[in-house]
């Protein structure tokens, strides 16, 4: 089963081998060795090529255990409706803050659209290569890096479990929906209202993946109403059709204020930009529940992402047909909610503001949708404990063990923090270990494609353009810049009141805790306990499949290695002559 990188694997790769594992029979298996790396070959139910990975990676699942549900349709709205979520409808204030004048501001979005088309054929380009693996980033870390051995799959595993929380979209729709109303909520009542939200997406998710994107599709057509409504609305005031009084006096001198900005400032919008595009790779964290997911992903992904950059622009020129730049400077309202005001009144203000409410919600639950995917695929490495708690699609087909998790965790982080200080440090804790893994698996994708040259593989359904890749990592290289460099106002004028960098210092913290755990788990406790980790692979009801990290002795590593392959399948040499039953297999390598 082993060749030597170079040769043309397609022709004199032997045909499946016998392997004691059920369902290995759905897949097509073939296995490379590439000096200490092994590789293997596997192919999925879902209409793609074969995937060719590091052999440490989690086993390929021959049939999707969670379906394949995910349509044209619902790829579209997975994307939009996690871009779309409330930035567009208050982040305009602050990118006009940050530019000086209505034309820098209006530029930068197009700016935005540049960088995530450039980021968006990084994506494609490394989901071509696992054309059956979901999870998005986490396979690409562990592919790129995939040596020292299960480093980056714990690294990203302990991460995912620290800092595995979303309380800040939940508050914000809270927040939005109590501008409904005139009650004036106190900090317990928003933290309650949050929760119910979360709790109600969590719900949805777990009783039905497809009830779950069916919703979100729903969602997401009435989230692209809400901004072509507002943009109709926008040229309906240009066209002095309403009482605004002079609605083109924004775009007179569209640049006046610019002069007064400094590069902080304009570096701290380019990061804003970012992030209201962010949320543009969601999809590909469900590739395995995509038929024929290259092909289908390359035609809808782009489209979303064009039609939000042109959406945004349009609703930023309504705002600012309805609105003088001194409002929306100086107004404590959400842009959105200012506009409403002014042209429908206060009253039918707090009603549309239901838009925005189920804008959020959509957001929390696609957001969740693509989350609860990238947690199992972690539970599917194996470095995680109870890997069937992780990977187990029972009693509804679905993910119900990483959306608990997720439920439990972001709802601690509802209750538990105070607003203000203690909050916007979480959030910003939580974004930069993000960053610096978006910015290594960027790099990575340059990695991978040496692996796949020396393997001797051909080029994959998509390659991105190597300038597209540069210019994303360099975008991505300044968020994890910006958050060193010290506010105007000095060290102590930051998002909270205490050292600017306070946040991004225990980030790195948390990854070096990641590092020193991974080191005593993989080599220090092995050293001292006389064992080794090995993997095996775990079989589930319902198709799914995950690795299991496993102790063996140093006196049965021989025996071990010789029983199974580079995956963690135990290999039958020849089934004539094996004495035991694969349950008998099984019992002993539970043992071990």
């Amino acid at each position: 089963m082993s060749y030597s990188p170079g040769s043309d694997h397609k022709d004199s790769w032997p045909s499946t081998p016998a392997l004691v594992s059920s369902g290995v029979d759905t897949l097509t298996y073939e296995h490379i060795q590439n000096g200490s790396l092994e590789y293997v070959a596997e192919k999925g139910g879902n209409g793609a090529e074969a995937t060719y990975q590091e052999a440490s990676g989690a086993p390929v699942e021959g049939k999707s255990p969670l379906g394949y549900e995910v349509s044209y349709f619902t790829v579209v709205f997975l994307t939009i409706n996690m871009m779309i979520g409330t930035g567009i409808f208050s982040t305009p204030s602050s990118m006009l803050k940050n530019c000086g004048s209505v034309g820098l501001a209006l530029f930068y979005w197009p700016i935005g659209f540049l960088l995530t088309a450039c980021g968006q054929s990084v994506y494609f380009e490394l989901a071509s290569y696992f054309p059956s693996r979901s999870g998005g980033e986490v396979v690409y870390l562990e592919q790129a890096y995939s040596r020292p051995k299960y480093f980056f799959p714990v690294t990203f595993a302990m991460q995912s479990v620290v800092l595995s929380f979303s309380s800040s979209n939940a508050i914000v729709m809270a927040q939005y929906i109590y501008r409904m109303t005139d009650i004036k909520p106190t900090d317990m009542q928003l933290k309650g209202t949050a929760l119910a939200c979360w709790t109600l997406a969590c719900l949805i998710i777990i009783l039905s993946t497809r009830g779950s994107l069916i919703l979100g599709n729903v969602l997401g057509v009435i989230k692209l109403t809400t901004l072509v409504f507002i943009t109709i609305t926008g040229f309906v005031v240009l066209g002095g059709k309403t009482t605004i009084p002079d609605p083109g006096v924004n775009f007179r001198d569209p640049f006046e204020g610019t002069s007064s900005t400094g590069a902080y400032e304009l570096a701290n919008a380019l990061v804003n930009i970012t992030f209201s595009y962010g949320g543009f790779a969601n999809a590909f964290n469900l590739v395995n529940e995509v038929k024929n997911p290259i092909r289908t992903i390359k035609r809808t992904a782009p489209l979303s992402l064009l039609i939000v950059a042109i959406l945004y622009v349009l609703v930023n020129v309504a705002y600012f047909a309805a609105i003088p730049k001194h409002d929306i400077l100086t107004s404590t309202q959400v842009t959105a909610s200012l506009f409403f005001e002014r042209i429908f009144g206060k009253k039918a203000a707090k009603g549309l503001t239901f838009l925005p409410v189920l804008s959020a919600f959509g957001n929390i639950l696609s957001s969740m949708i693509g989350a609860s995917r990238m947690v199992r695929e972690v539970g599917r490495q194996g470095v995680l404990p109870f890997p069937k708690f992780w990977v187990s699609t029972k009693p509804f087909g679905t993910p119900a063990g990483p959306v608990l998790f997720k439920w439990v965790m972001t709802s601690i982080m509802i209750l538990g923090p105070p607003s203000g200080d203690a909050f916007n440090f979480i959030v910003a804790l939580q974004n930069y270990p993000d960053s610096v893994f978006i910015v290594l698996m960027t790099f990575g994708l340059f990695l991978i494609r040496r692996q796949r040259k020396q393997l001797g593989l051909g080029r994959s359904q998509f390659k991105a353009w190597d300038a597209a890749v540069i210019l994303y990592l360099l975008s991505k290289i300044m968020l994890l810049v910006m958050p060193w460099v010290p506010p105007r106002g000095g060290i102590y004028k930051g998002s909270f009141s205490f050292f600017y960098a306070t946040a991004t210092l225990t980030a790195l913290g948390i990854l070096a805790i990641c590092g020193i755990y991974y080191y005593l788990w993989i080599y220090a406790l092995p050293k001292w306990g006389g064992y080794q980790i090995r993997q095996t692979v775990l079989q589930l009801d319902g198709g799914a499949v995950s690795h299991k990290l496993v102790k063996v002795k140093n006196e049965d590593i021989d025996r071990w290695d010789a029983e199974h392959d580079p995956s963690g399948r135990v290999i039958v040499v020849d089934q004539s002559l094996t004495q035991r039953s694969e349950s008998q297999r099984s019992v002993e390598d539970e043992k071990v």
